[in-house]
């Protein structure tokens, strides 16, 4: 029987493709929800703090222009842990029917870590469709139905529902410390996946009024902003939820009497956002203790941005601009990440799995569509791309924002609306970096434009849309 085990290993070993690699590092990822890349003191933000979150970019790297290629919770989720657009993984949308089948038969890197050695787990929020089990290539699982609860929720630790009393994200922080504290003769990979910083923004008791006096950084009001976007004030009459068959969304869990105004809401925001923190700095700290924080690829990141206002959206992550795609990463490896590093390059979510196949020496057995890192990682004046694909599907719920596919370079950005004529947009984003002015019918730019409509043609092609 031994024998016949060590063979199945090796038929494993060799479907996946691992290589022989000198280094086989504990890896921890850190995944937020709703957070913008500039809410981060060291990202500069006016009033917020963020210290342990701080200390991976400070003792690590920070990726200046860093993206998700849907803004939109599954699809991102999804593209971060198989390395693939939406339209080729599935996951194109938070439907509750359907996505749930599709997400256990995804090809991700948890998978592919495991069978080349590493023990995983995952802690939090899964979100694709509303079941809760253990997916493939997780050794340990902790998890609830679709976006839990703040507040006292029921969880789903290893197979066993229980009704637990606290606070969502100080449970998810003590168990990941758990994880990670387990004896082990191997490599762990850990994904803490957080509710937080999601609606309806409950923060910890402990920080109920942190950051008071506070408001929201103002929005700069631009005429012409919201004439130039057409796409986004389009009239449609209003959507009965009750009558689309299997997708409506579940009922968001009340404020318990928090302000409903948007500064009392952009507080709340920030102010869940403080107890992932502290998170991170447990983990951190409990790493440390053991010895194997510089033996821990230690990532942070967001799975969309959100808008605060901006172009007259408050509360949204459908549309195309900059607050709602770009997000946060951060990386810490001492061994490989010089301390204080930056990086400016275009660096998408799709980039993580190869990254961390590469790091382990693993082949994907399925196209990947992202890069590894670790070449500019490296060398900061490295090439990663000069641009990218981003999209986003029509969700019955949301019919307001209709499907669209974008081409972002460091200096233009072209959003298509396939099925909305004569709503295109084009930004200078070199002159106009907060996507103001809308020169898709400008003859001066007609040349970029064309140049940019090639582009998203053909990484269409590439990744096989």
């Amino acid at each position: 029987m031994r024998f016949l085990s060590g063979i199945v290993v090796t038929v494993l070993t060799l479907a996946i493709g691992v290589h022989a690699v000198a280094e086989r590092p504990n890896i921890v990822f850190v995944l937020v929800d709703d957070m913008r890349w500039d809410q981060l003191s060291i990202a500069g933000h006016p009033f917020m703090k963020t210290p342990n979150v701080d200390r991976i970019g400070q003792e690590g790297v920070v990726f200046t222009n860093a993206f998700v290629t849907t803004p939109l919770c599954s699809p991102s989720r999804a593209s971060f842990l198989t390395g693939q657009y939406p339209h080729t993984h599935r996951i194109i949308n938070n439907d509750r029917i359907g996505l749930s089948l599709i997400s256990h038969k995804l090809v991700t890197f948890p998978q592919l870590l495991r069978r080349a050695g590493y023990e995983t787990g995952f802690v939090g929020k899964w979100h694709m469709g509303a079941d809760d089990t253990r997916r493939p290539g997780f050794d340990h699982w902790i998890s609830f139905v679709g976006q839990g609860l703040f507040l006292d929720p029921v969880v789903n630790v290893d197979g066993i529902r229980k009704q637990y009393t606290g606070y969502m994200t100080d449970l998810l922080n003590d168990w990941a410390v758990d994880f990670v504290e387990k004896k082990r003769e191997k490599p762990f990979l850990l994904i803490l996946s957080h509710k937080a910083v999601h609606r309806p923004y409950i923060p910890a008791p402990r920080h109920e009024n942190l950051y008071e006096g506070e408001g929201r950084p103002e929005v700069a009001t631009v005429p012409g902003d919201r004439e130039g976007k057409p796409a986004l004030h389009r009239e449609l009459p209003p959507v009965d939820m009750r009558t689309i068959e299997g997708v409506a969304p579940e009922p968001s869990e009340p404020r318990y009497g928090r302000g409903e105004d948007y500064d009392s809401i952009y507080l709340d925001h920030c102010r869940s956002l403080a107890a992932v923190d502290d998170g991170v700095g447990m983990l951190l700290d409990s790493l440390e203790e053991q010895g194997q924080l510089d033996n821990t690829l230690f990532i942070f990141a967001s799975d969309n941005g959100f808008t605060f206002g901006e172009h007259g959206e408050f509360n949204n992550k459908r549309v195309a601009y900059d607050e709602s795609i770009r997000v946060p990463l951060l990386m810490r490896y001492p061994k490989r990440i010089a301390p204080g590093s930056v990086r400016d390059q275009l660096a998408l979510n799709l980039d993580l799995a190869p990254t961390l196949y590469d790091l382990a020496g693993v082949s994907a057995p399925v196209p990947v569509h992202g890069k590894s890192l670790w070449p500019v990682l490296a060398d900061a004046k490295a090439p990663l791309r000069d641009g990218f694909l981003a999209e986003y599907f029509l969700e019955k719920v949301t019919p307001r924002h209709g499907s669209w596919h974008t081409y972002r370079t460091a200096d233009w950005k072209y959003i298509q609306y396939p099925d909305l004529d004569g709503m295109d947009e084009l930004y200078d984003l070199k002159a106009d970096p907060k996507e103001h002015h809308n020169l898709i019918g400008d003859p001066a730019h007609a040349a970029q434009l064309v140049t940019l409509q090639k582009a998203l043609d053909t990484s269409r092609e590439d990744t096989n849309y």
